[in-house]
């Protein structure tokens, strides 16, 4: 039986324009007093990947994927209109004048907030990660059976 106090966000972009929504909704449904879950899967686990830039991955395709895509919140590009990198600024530049939070800010405010991050055993399997390249606060990894194992309690679930 679901629970409507219960919430889970699939997150599987590593977009910025798709990082802000996961964690918007995530900290306002918390600040409301509901229990949120985000499991981090494929490109949406690069949202809490360290902002070191470090190369990671286990073999030569893996290293070259992270080559492509550093991860981090301060790395996340748009995902339509990059322009050459000139979108992904301006977006920055617009958020920064009209105060909203930055991506590291929400990311803290959600962990402050009891919200539960959970990353994709797979996805850093394949990828190569290990918990020395995810921010400080993320919970174990999990697999999928699990991931529908919380969906499938929340009340509100969102495929991000």
């Amino acid at each position: 039986m679901s629970d409507p106090n219960k919430v889970t966000i699939i997150a599987c972009s590593g977009d910025l324009d798709k990082a802000y929504p996961i964690l918007i909704l995530a900290s306002t449904a918390a600040a409301s007093g509901k229990e949120v879950t985000i499991f981090f899967s494929f490109w949406g686990l690069f949202i809490i990947k360290k902002n070191d830039g470090k190369i990671i991955g286990k073999d030569w395709m893996t290293k070259m994927l992270s080559w492509m895509h550093r991860g981090g919140s301060e790395r996340l590009k748009l995902s339509q209109y990059r322009m050459g990198g000139m979108g992904t600024w301006m977006m920055n530049q617009v958020f920064r004048k009209n105060k909203v939070a930055k991506l590291s800010e929400l990311l803290e405010m959600c962990q402050d907030l009891g919200v539960r991050m959970i990353p994709c055993q797979m996805t850093m399997d394949a990828f190569g990660m290990t918990m020395d390249d995810l921010v400080a606060g993320v919970e174990q990894p999990v697999g999928a059976a699990t991931a529908l194992e919380y969906a499938s309690q929340a009340g509100i679930n969102w495929f991000i």
